[in-house]
């Protein structure tokens, strides 16, 4: 056993220990007491920081405030570091916490610290990309990143009339939902049959520095080549978008992902045709309040409607949707339309109840 495992596992039989001590107490005070929704402290974990994840933290909020939580914190490791990460649920841990939404910093690594969490009682799901089966983790919300690049991979094709060259800029490598739309734009284009030409993919550009370095690059070297442009992860569409308006020429079609302030006005002006939201918020509030229920004695049904990804068998889709120019000033309102849809039928879909 490593140290880490060492001091992972005497951390986690502490918490146990707490845990079936105040479960032994309320059962001698009063066996006829129900679940105490005070006592859920969920923790919202993303592998680092990023703009992204930053809806998590109002999403936990207000989950903590409608069904009257102990915690829904959003809590973020201070660089994309696994061992970083781990060494945050270890400690939140040991401070009480005791159900964890996490975005996998590796889809494996992360992995064996939900089952380890798992196997001392304490419940956790992934949040915005998933682990590898088998797992402990109960479940899966996030976006299907690769249909959203699928269909905003579609969506540019339709903009370029359905024949061009276009570029994809795209997270980091480590990010588990990389792969998947790397995959997915590439199977969009193999759909028209040789009209539509992948001729850049950039990846590992998450970051501000890298992002601007290499898009600016590309469109100085390249620029006159492409066509079109689909960007799958937030600061690529960023840079990109702020890019495609310093060049002044709208002649380059482009489709982005997420909702950033420089993106949305893109679109709004028309240097960018549109951008494929996420659901964050929703991911967060609707995981909070399906811990809440866990610890209150429902279990996760087998036989739910659950959607299948290249990594888990019981993943749920927080939605998607593409936002044009006609739609930016009230872009809230189709993830807010999802996440009410989501709400009405999540306990009685995926969870058995007492």
């Amino acid at each position: 056993m490593n140290d880490r495992s060492f001091r992972f596992t005497h951390i986690m039989a502490a918490a146990a220990a707490l845990t079936i001590a105040a479960a032994a107490a309320l059962t001698m005070a009063a066996t006829s007491i129900a679940y105490a929704a005070e006592n859920t402290r969920v923790a919202l974990v993303p592998g680092g920081p990023h703009p992204y994840f930053a809806a998590w933290e109002n999403g936990g909020r207000d989950a903590a405030k409608d069904f009257q939580l102990g915690a829904a914190d959003y809590k973020v490791p201070s660089a994309w570091e696994l061992s970083l990460q781990n060494e945050l649920i270890e400690s939140l841990v040991a401070q009480g916490y005791n159900s964890f939404l996490v975005f996998p910093g590796d889809a494996v690594g992360t992995n064996s610290t939900l089952n380890e969490l798992a196997d001392f009682g304490i419940p956790s799901a992934a949040l915005a990309g998933c682990v590898e089966d088998p797992s402990q983790a109960l479940f899966c919300l996030g976006t299907d990143t690769g249909n959203s690049a699928y269909l905003g991979t579609k969506a540019l094709i339709d903009a370029l009339g359905g024949s061009g060259k276009i570029a994809h800029f795209t997270g980091f490598l480590v990010d588990p939902n990389t792969q998947l739309r790397i995959d997915a734009v590439e199977r969009a284009v193999a759909e028209t049959g040789g009209a539509v030409e992948i001729i850049q993919v950039i990846a590992d550009i998450d970051a501000p520095e890298p992002a601007d370095e290499k898009i600016n690059a590309f469109l100085a070297t390249r620029g006159a080549e492409v066509d079109g442009i689909v960007t799958t992860a937030w600061i690529p569409a960023v840079v990109a978008s702020t890019a495609l308006r310093n060049l002044g020429d709208k002649r380059i079609k482009m489709v982005g992902i997420d909702h950033d302030q420089i993106v949305l006005d893109a679109i709004k002006d028309g240097f960018v045709y549109g951008t494929m939201l996420q659901n964050p918020y929703g991911q967060a509030y609707i995981g909070s309040y399906a811990m809440n229920l866990v610890q209150g004695g429902c279990t996760v049904r087998d036989d739910a409607p659950w959607a299948s990804t290249a990594q888990t068998d019981r993943f749920i889709d927080s939605g998607t949707a593409l936002v044009r120019a006609d739609q930016v000033a009230n872009y809230q309102d189709a993830m807010v339309q999802v996440t009410q849809e989501l709400m009405k039928t999540f306990k009685d879909d995926y969870l058995s109840c007492p």
